[in-house]
């Protein structure tokens, strides 16, 4: 072995760590993880037998098969969070359906454990949505767009009254004019605010 073999190791680890801190960045990597370990309870606890010292206690029911269904399919939804992301709504709003029936189904949804750790990740799984890329540039935000900015979004009206689904501009100027529609006459007459 010669001096440079930990050096390599090394740069292959922060490789690989960046990589995955990639990966997982691009998709919605925690709710897979909670949606999967949700299943795991789940599926478990209604085949389990716990022993508690001489004791042998075993949670199997007549709903074992539905907790396993659900489990395995709890652990399906959080695989495909991770590898399909575009069909994360769907798998988020199936994760949060079977959480709710596990309640009924399997031993209070895997004594709450699964139901809990389903419930997060599905609801992570909806509210989660893609990265914007950057502008090929200076990587500092385009000062001309947003509510700090102070400018105007490509493309919106600049005076006069806006177009439906843009902000209305200012009411009230600095010398007590104003500047647009009145709130009066935008709402039929009723004052708005």
């Amino acid at each position: 072995m010669s001096a440079e073999t930990p050096v390599q190791s090394a740069g292959n680890f922060a490789r690989l760590r960046l990589r995955f801190r990639d990966w997982r960045g691009s998709r919605p990597f925690w709710a897979g993880l909670f949606t999967l370990l949700g299943g795991v309870p789940i599926a478990y606890f209604p085949y389990a037998t716990l022993q508690l010292g001489t004791m042998s206690i075993t949670m199997s029911t007549t709903a074992g098969a539905g907790s396993l269904i659900i489990g395995v399919l709890l652990i399906t939804l959080g695989l495909t969070m991770w590898f399909q992301a575009a069909t994360r709504i769907f798998a988020g709003v199936a994760a949060i359906v079977l959480a709710l029936v596990s309640l009924v189904i399997s031993n209070i949804g895997g004594f709450l454990v699964g139901f809990l750790l389903a419930l997060v990740g599905g609801a992570l799984a909806v509210s989660w949505a893609p990265a914007r890329p950057e502008p090929a540039g200076s990587g500092q935000p385009d000062a001309a767009v947003g509510p700090g900015g102070g400018g105007f979004a490509p493309g919106a009206p600049q005076g006069g009254p806006a177009a439906p689904g843009w902000p209305q501009p200012p009411y009230d100027t600095a010398d007590g004019g104003t500047d647009g529609v009145r709130a009066q006459d935008g709402d039929g007459g009723h004052r708005v605010g």
